[in-house]
């Protein structure tokens, strides 16, 4: 004896009840659309206060490295110009080790606004003899 699919599911509801399928309720549907809101808000919030961080850029202009003991770079620093900015300036041996190391600090340019651009010279005592020098990082004092 065989049944029809629609009749074994027809006496499965009649002994158990029918599943009822309902979508989101009024007060479900607000609630995620409120969150979703929320979410959007506070993406928006937090892209726009990283845009307004205070940056600092460097380039590496050229270095010089005349004995055992001694290295010199020139570089170029831009920031804004009320913003105190610090750079790591690093010597490196053959293979790369730090040999000499010098922390600068640049601060606001008296009357000056926007972005400044700034040229400093550092010179470093070394360990060893450095085959280049670089500047490591640079930022903005406070971040």
């Amino acid at each position: 004896m065989t049944q029809s699919p629609g009749a074994a599911a027809s006496r499965y509801a009649q002994r158990y009840g029918t599943v009822r399928r309902r979508g989101l309720t009024r007060r479900s549907a607000g609630l995620l659309v409120a969150a979703v809101l929320v979410v959007v808000v506070i993406g928006v919030a937090v892209f726009a206060w990283s845009g307004n961080q205070a940056t600092v850029t460097f380039k590496d202009v050229g270095y010089t490295t005349p004995d055992a003991w001694h290295a010199s770079e020139d570089f170029q620093v831009t920031k804004e110009a009320s913003a105190t900015a610090y750079c790591a300036v690093k010597a490196l041996d053959d293979s790369f080790a730090v040999v000499g190391w010098k922390q600068l600090e640049f601060g606001p340019v008296a009357g000056a606004s926007g972005q400044r651009t700034q040229n400093a010279h550092v010179d470093l005592r070394t360990e060893s003899q450095a085959v280049s020098v670089v500047v490591d990082s640079c930022w903005v004092a406070g971040t």
